[in-house]
């Protein structure tokens, strides 16, 4: 929004204007958002602008698990450390182009040696997190992932009452109730269910919901807080520096079966690049969702997204799915629905 300057007239410098007048002179547009508004009035109108980029929050969020189970599962690239820590290369190669050569955002430094050191503590829990998720997708289908991922709240109101003391409202944790009884409900319906898998979900599940806590206890000063896009340049080197020794350590071999695919064609080069800017994408229209929206609107895409995802994947993957399967995932989903009501009336009523 561009601010308005305002003049008042002196009282009796001009006989013709009343002394109490107010001459709104708008504040003239610099170039660059004079040929925006040009270009946007010309080919895209702003809703048109957000709808796409809700479209293309929705294809990347989807197109990076059904890649994933895909290379993962199917095509037999059996190393999810490894494509953890190329998703990180990627995340960090990106966002160094879209904020010191695209300037997206304002490039923010670190400030201290205290401060780099809370983002290393969250490097490390969101190489946990996402590397459970990658594992989890090698042994149980992609509609039964999100309906486990569904239940981050959960996770998210223990550890903020386990690590900070914050107590929810009583309608907070009744909404609760339903995220895990579906997900009960799904575990023992589900055909293909794994032990292994369904733990290491469970995990990651966690590791996300651990990370928005500690991230919202460590960086609280306004010195220390860091834009979501700054907080990824930082994060994602630091997070394939750690992924580095274990990938080398536990999946050795990776390096030679990837020579091996990439002789017999140059398909594997093309997924594995294209896997990891969608890894990026997703980063980049979480943003861009939120900038053009609200957080609460990708709030409301995110609980949406879980159900389309299953959808989507069961008619590519034909994973078996049952009626009682189904029914659990809805009801987990109606419960964060509520709970995110519960969430905002509670803030309402604090302030």
């Amino acid at each position: 929004m561009v601010e308005v300057q305002t003049w008042t007239t002196r009282r009796g410098s001009n006989p013709r204007l009343e002394t109490d007048q107010v001459v709104d002179i708008p504040a003239t547009p610099t170039s660059e958002v004079r040929n925006y508004s040009s270009l946007s009035g010309h080919f895209l109108s702003p809703n048109l602008i957000t709808a796409l980029i809700i479209a293309s929050w929705y294809l990347s969020n989807i197109g990076v698990l059904l890649l994933n189970k895909y290379l993962l599962s199917f095509y037999g690239y059996r190393y999810p450390i490894f494509l953890t820590m190329l998703h990180m290369l990627s995340c960090a190669a990106y966002s160094f182009i879209a904020i010191h050569g695209l300037q997206l955002v304002p490039f923010q430094q670190i400030l201290s040696r205290r401060q780099f050191f809370k983002i290393a503590a969250l490097s490390v829990i969101f190489c946990f997190s996402v590397v459970c998720g990658n594992t989890s997708l090698r042994y149980i289908p992609v509609s039964f992932n999100q309906a486990i991922g569904a239940t981050t709240p959960f996770f998210t109101a223990v550890f903020a009452f386990l690590i900070t003391c914050k107590k929810e409202s009583a309608q907070v944790y009744l909404a609760l109730v339903p995220v895990v009884f579906g997900i009960v409900v799904a575990s023992n319906s589900e055909p293909l269910f794994h032990l292994f898998g369904f733990l290491v979900c469970i995990g990651s599940t966690a590791g996300r919901a651990l990370k928005s806590v500690v991230q919202g206890l460590l960086l609280t000063s306004e010195a220390e807080k860091l834009h979501s896009m700054n907080l990824l340049l930082y994060m994602a080197p630091l997070a394939a520096m750690i992924l580095l020794p274990f990938t080398l350590y536990i999946e050795g071999n990776v390096a030679a079966f990837t020579f091996k695919k990439a002789r017999e064609g140059p398909f594997i080069v093309f997924l594995l690049l294209g896997n990891a800017t969608v890894a990026y994408l997703v980063n980049l229209t979480n943003f861009l969702v939120t900038k053009h929206t609200s957080a609460l609107t990708l709030q409301v895409l995110g609980n949406a997204k879980a159900a389309v995802a299953a959808v989507v994947s069961v008619l590519i993957f034909r994973n078996p799915v049952t009626v009682m399967g189904m029914a659990g995932f809805a009801v987990t989903i109606m419960g964060v629905v509520l709970y995110s009501e519960a969430k905002k009336r509670s803030r309402v009523a604090a302030h």
